[in-house]
């Protein structure tokens, strides 16, 4: 249970379907403070639908196997995804390892996805398929590709055939804490943290050339590590040759990055 509104209509389903459910939050690395606020929220959604609540320390598994996954990723170029790492090492990793030790059958979050269940006709056994969710617009079913038959029999994704005003409507019904409770945007363990201010703490700034798709250079960077492909909303010093001003020009799109070279080409328009 994160403390959102998801996880808690999920754990009201689960008690109403008759299992012996158990709320547990996962104390994970977090910098503006925000996690103690979820867990509380949690404990007081535990409380209203009659549940044992706990809470799970994974801060140093998760510094090591998320954060530093992250920054390491961004120092090589890339765009890391933390969500996907959160969901293989940590949630369906330790945290599933950890509830099958202590006797649970199943794991189940508030993550809009769906399972399907089909019979293996060489193997003569059940195979579970990961589905994308009712809910279009909020499937998650991409942050859980990692997951293989292993995790997949152990869990259950109960609010994955309803769509998010469905869910919200089900916490209000019930009185839950977080029925009102906004989503929360961003990586998770950053909260209002800014990416790039993070990032900053952890890897050296450095001035490059920003450069269009002809080659042409209009401006510098602050380092190419804190751009990712596809990204519109650039931080960076832009400065045309002819007039100095960017004047009525397309919005320009990271179209491509060299981490050897520090450079990072634009393209505008598209």
């Amino acid at each position: 249970m994160s403390g959102g509104v998801d996880s808690s209509v999920a754990a009201l389903l689960l008690k109403k379907k008759g299992y012996n459910a158990v709320g547990v939050f996962m104390r994970c690395y977090n910098l503006d403070g925000c996690a103690e606020r979820d867990a509380e929220d949690a404990r007081r959604v535990a409380e209203h639908i009659g549940i044992p609540f706990y809470v799970w320390d994974f801060e140093e598994e998760y510094k090591k196997r998320v954060v530093e996954y992250m920054i390491e990723g961004y120092r090589a170029g890339i765009t890391p995804n933390p969500d996907v790492m959160c969901n293989r090492e940590v949630k369906f990793g330790l945290f599933l390892k950890k509830a099958l030790a202590a006797g649970a059958d199943y794991v189940a979050t508030g993550h809009y996805v769906r399972i399907q269940k089909s019979e293996s006709r060489s193997q003569k056994k059940q195979e579970y398929q990961l589905r994308e969710a009712k809910d279009k617009n909020k499937d998650q079913s991409y942050f859980l590709w990692t997951l293989t038959q292993v995790e997949l029999k152990h869990c259950l994704f109960p609010i994955g055939d309803y769509v998010k005003p469905k869910v919200r409507e089900i916490a209000k019904k019930a009185g839950l804490p977080t029925a009102e409770k906004k989503d929360s945007q961003g990586v998770c363990f950053l909260g209002d943290v800014n990416v790039e201010d993070f990032l900053r703490q952890h890897i050296r700034a450095k001035k490059g050339a920003l450069v269009t798709t002809t080659g042409e250079q209009i401006g510098t960077h602050h380092g190419a590590a804190f751009y990712t492909i596809g990204e519109r909303h650039i931080n960076a010093n832009f400065k045309f040759p002819k007039t100095g001003k960017k004047m009525d020009r397309k919005p320009f799109y990271v179209a491509d990055k060299n981490i050897r070279t520090n450079t990072v080409v634009v393209a505008e328009g598209d």
